[in-house]
């Protein structure tokens, strides 16, 4: 029994993340699918609402609005809408300086979350495609429009770009969940291509408003929206060519903090949209679902099994001491990154094996959170 606990726990920790892309690409290799979305004649371009959540954001929330009025998009098309949840500091002020430039403001007193400030704005806006944003991330100039391009396809009801992270004024060195980050991107393109992509990045994805269903307060909205517009028959895809930039948390601690309260929601929208799982009805998309996001959930679990079943069989030598070498090897390196320079050569050979150990510290936790009972529903900014 303990080998086959062995054989299964590093089965399900190779296929949650290289297994599962790996399987996607042999079947795009083999289905030979066209461009994950298609051009439909006479599509005319649609008008935008871009909506920037925003609380206590008066450092950023300027230089915010600038870079949206700057993208390459009709101007006659775009709403720009900076929406402030209870904001105490001088981000409304601010953001009521560009008024005169059809920039709209919506206020909500009382610190109700940013789900809830959604439900509340997104009926008002009035443009065709709505897109959400924050206050903290920069849109590629030619962000917009790539975003948008696949509405053309009446098959797609979202469109999620991809942020790159980084630190300094420009963005230039990769941040801490970088190589996580290109492996989502990589696996949501496959994605694409095979139907839908699970989920949006919450920086910049867009919507067809009429699809929007108002959320509970506590529901994580770039995961909970596609959820609900997958249930209404339509599906996701990834555009590559739209990308924001935005700055990492700026220390370990603070990204393993938004890692659980991200998670911990995350968990709590699965179990709440736990229909999507059902095969006979989603098809492909519950298989997606479940290999993406569950399998990856329990991961935590299957490394704790796993050292577990290899401590108890290394007596036995061969493949179970190799197996037991390996992963005090691969913890010890994770350690080591922790404790070093992120400048030095070392830190950056051993830098995949620290963001593996804190992203499923942090899926352990959340984990524990959610057992508990405990909810997010507000989100405060990173100190920068």
């Amino acid at each position: 029994m303990t080998g086959v606990i062995f054989w299964l726990s590093l089965f399900g920790i190779l296929f949650a993340y290289i297994g599962y892309p790996v399987s996607l690409w042999l079947v795009t290799r083999f289905a030979r699918p066209g461009r994950h979305f298609r051009s439909e004649p006479g599509t005319k371009t649609p008008s935008v609402s871009m909506i920037i959540s925003a609380y206590n954001e008066e450092s950023v929330i300027g230089g915010k609005i600038e870079n949206a009025l700057a993208l390459d998009y009709p101007p006659e098309l775009l709403e720009i809408v900076v929406v402030s949840d209870g904001s105490t500091d001088k981000t409304p002020e601010i953001a009521l300086k560009f008024a005169d430039r059809g920039v709209v403001l919506r206020q909500y007193g009382g610190r109700i979350g940013k789900t809830a400030c959604l439900n509340g704005a997104v009926p008002l806006t009035v443009g065709q495609i709505v897109v959400f944003s924050d206050a903290n991330s920069n849109y590629e100039i030619g962000a917009l429009r790539a975003l948008v391009q696949p509405f053309q396809d009446s098959t797609v009801g979202f469109v999620t770009g991809w942020t790159r992270y980084g630190s300094g004024a420009d963005l230039a060195t990769t941040s801490t969940l970088g190589l996580y980050s290109r492996l989502e991107l990589m696996t949501k393109e496959l994605e694409s291509n095979l139907g839908s992509c699970i989920g949006a990045d919450g920086a910049i994805f867009a919507i067809r408003k009429e699809l929007y269903v108002p959320l509970m307060d506590r529901d994580i909205n770039d995961l909970v929206i596609p959820f609900s517009i997958n249930i209404q028959g339509y599906r996701g895809v990834l555009q590559r060519e739209a990308i924001c930039y935005e700055k990492d948390a700026g220390s370990a601690k603070a990204e393993f903090h938004r890692q659980v309260r991200i998670t911990s929601r995350t968990i709590r929208a699965i179990i709440n949209y736990r229909q999507l799982m059902n095969p006979m009805r989603f098809r492909f998309l519950s298989l997606e679902l479940i290999s993406h996001k569950v399998c990856k959930l329990i991961v935590p679990l299957l490394l704790v099994t796993l050292f577990v079943s290899s401590l108890s069989l290394a007596e036995q030598g061969g493949m179970f001491l190799v197996s037991l070498i390996a992963q005090l090897i691969f913890y010890t390196a994770a350690l080591l990154a922790a404790c070093v320079s992120e400048a030095t050569y070392v830190s950056r050979f051993v830098e995949p094996a620290r963001t593996f150990v804190l992203v499923n510290m942090a899926i352990g936790v959340a984990w524990v959170k959610y057992f508990q009972g405990e909810t997010y529903t507000t989100w405060s900014p990173t100190k920068r």
